[in-house]
């Protein structure tokens, strides 16, 4: 199975449409990105949960939503919440990286504390309905910090883990330590999904190859490099690896007409036009590895504040 990252501000609602209706079939699934358990009323979630409704994500891949933070309360409220609107499955995030999270003990925050994180899933687990599965790093400070977390997790009935090899503190530099999962692996009783780096189709026969008993991989932003990336893995890997869910799909559309098309939706959008302007600068920093233009033309567009002018730039590049 091929899974969708989350990614803050990026794999949100509009971009796992517009990405299921350009390559239906590519990504089995998502995580959305995650839904903070600190703001707001959880018990009438509203907009926080804006992202993930039923109603709103009809056409689009599959997903299930992400919750970030540590409040047993809130968690078990909006995890509920979630199981109502049909969502039979959970993410804990206890992986990302970001200093403004992490020092706050949430995310890979947590790892160097795994009395809390026990008591949190002592809590939680027996109060929710859904099915919860976690996405953790190697730890924070340190990549030793995951062996005192693998035996928590194991003493509960988690759907699965989902293993970045990287440390927060790394943030995405560095490489991910593979030696390091090939030591831990053995020892989480849960099915495995492996993150990181997964950027081109040698980068995927390599986890496959290397670890055949992960069969589910998460991409993030090498679907964004390369929109056409899962698409090209199912069709080139699938009989390589018989067992691992992929399948090929139908006939995909260019990079070019991908970024147009998510353009377009951006610009249709209600909000104003300086975070329409922002978006889509933001995707095009990564969707335009795909393309082949000119750097003279990338810089026009990214020092652009006309959304006409940067639309028309767009449509010429991906001409």
């Amino acid at each position: 199975m091929l899974i969708l990252a989350p990614m803050q501000g990026l794999t949100e609602l509009i971009f796992r449409k517009v990405f299921s209706r350009c390559y239906p079939g590519a990504f089995d699934m998502s995580i959305s990105p995650f839904l903070s358990l600190t703001h707001g009323n959880l018990r009438d979630a509203g907009r926080k949960i804006e992202d993930v409704l039923p109603e709103l994500n009809t056409g689009s891949m599959p997903v299930v939503p992400q919750l970030l933070g540590h409040e047993v309360d809130g968690f078990i409220a909006l995890s509920n919440r979630l199981f109502d609107l049909g969502y039979g499955e959970v993410n804990w995030n206890m992986g990302c990286p970001m200093r403004r999270v992490a020092g706050k003990h949430r995310g890979s925050g947590i790892l160097p504390y795994p009395d809390e994180v026990r008591e949190i899933l002592d809590t939680v687990v027996p109060a929710i309905r859904p099915a919860l599965s976690v996405k953790v790093r190697l730890g924070y400070r340190s990549p030793d910090e995951i062996d005192r977390i693998i035996p928590i997790l194991n003493d509960f009935p988690l759907k699965s883990v989902t293993v970045h090899p990287r440390i927060g503190k790394q943030m995405y530099s560095g490489t991910p330590d593979l030696d390091r999962f090939a030591e831990i692996l053995p020892q989480i009783i849960h099915p495995v999904i492996y993150n990181g780096d997964v950027n081109s189709v040698y980068d995927y026969r390599k986890i496959r190859t290397l670890f055949p008993t992960v069969k589910d991989v998460m991409i993030g932003r090498g679907a964004l490099y390369n929109p056409l990336l899962p698409t090209i893995i199912k069709r080139q890997c699938g009989e390589d690896f018989p067992g691992c869910g992929l399948s090929p799909v139908g006939e995909p559309m260019p990079p070019g007409s991908f970024v147009e098309t998510l353009t377009d939706e951006i610009i249709g959008c209600d909000i104003s036009t300086e975070a329409k302007i922002r978006k889509i600068k933001e995707y095009w920093c990564l969707l335009s590895k795909s393309l082949h233009g000119s750097e003279e033309w990338k810089r026009r567009l990214l020092h652009s504040d006309d959304l006409a002018a940067i639309k028309n730039l767009i449509r010429e590049m991906t001409k």
